[in-house]
């Protein structure tokens, strides 16, 4: 480790994407899309009972970080999890903890 260089790009943006998913409410919005795979925003806000505005507010944060997708169908948007984002941050949470 001694010979590798700290690129302090990388470390924001892991530390961009740890601080993104460790809100309470983007944690809660992660697990839902993992159950259901694909929720539009209204299903969203309305199951969690908050605002239209807040769950769109979070959406877009995660969706930023790349740890989100979205697609349109006419007025609704429908997010899922990006295949493999939340695992590759898992997989490198776990390397560093060895």
């Amino acid at each position: 480790m001694a010979n590798q260089k700290l690129d302090a790009r990388k470390l924001e943006d892991a530390a961009s994407k740890l601080r993104a998913i460790a809100h309470p409410m983007r944690i809660a919005i992660i697990e839902m899309l993992d159950k259901n795979k694909q929720m539009n925003v209204t299903s969203i806000y309305e199951k969690l009972k908050i605002e239209q505005a807040s769950a769109s507010h979070h959406l877009n944060i995660l969706k930023s970080k790349g740890v989100l997708e979205s697609r349109r169908s006419g007025k609704n948007t429908f997010y899922s999890l990006k295949d493999n984002a939340l695992k590759t941050i898992i997989e490198c949470i776990d390397k560093c903890n060895q």
